[in-house]
């Protein structure tokens, strides 16, 4: 009653000298199963943020015409934040012992957020970048929601930063959209 075999206590023993990482989670207090889901959705966010980034990159170097000024430094201030957060997100994962996604490959397959071309007016980049900041914000809510359901604060207390940032971004190009 409530004891172990031998067998059964070398068998402990030899799986946990084979995963030590789930004893590394243990100490954070999270399953294997509970940092799967947090992992899993912190991937898709950061598939989509890695594409999100590399369009802004796109727009920052392309932008055209009267609004180049406003937008090549807008674009500018939003991918500086987005390479921090992604940064963020990965170390997030690796808290955790996991690998995160790191070949454009991956980022490719995984994300909901699309490549565009060049040759978009200024205002298109606007509205390809609203669409992206509705996109990652879904995504976000995501991760919160995995967090939230697991008591994993430190993650909740990231995103919910990120959300923050992200919701007053949005506010703002959509201003700016609407201008006449």
């Amino acid at each position: 009653m409530g004891s172990h075999t031998t067998r059964e206590i070398q068998d402990e023993s030899k799986a946990s000298k084979k995963d030590k990482r789930y004893w590394e989670y243990k100490k954070l207090g999270f399953s294997k199963p509970d940092t799967a889901e947090i992992v899993n959705s912190l991937n898709q966010l950061l598939a989509n943020y890695q594409i999100h980034y590399q369009k802004l990159r796109n727009y920052h170097w392309n932008v055209v015409g009267p609004d180049f000024f406003d937008l090549h430094e807008k674009f500018e201030e939003q991918y500086n934040e987005a390479i921090e957060n992604i940064d963020d997100i990965a170390e997030r994962i690796r808290v955790f012992g996991y690998t995160p996604m790191s070949s454009l490959k991956e980022y490719l397959a995984n994300s909901e957020i699309k490549e565009t071309g060049s040759n978009l007016s200024g205002m298109e980049m606007v509205s390809e970048i609203l669409k992206d900041f509705e996109i990652l914000l879904s995504y976000m809510v995501n991760v919160a929601d995995a967090a939230i359901d697991t008591g994993d604060v430190g993650t909740e207390d990231m995103i919910n930063s990120f959300i923050k940032k992200m919701e007053k971004s949005h506010w703002m190009f959509t201003a700016f959209a609407t201008k006449k």
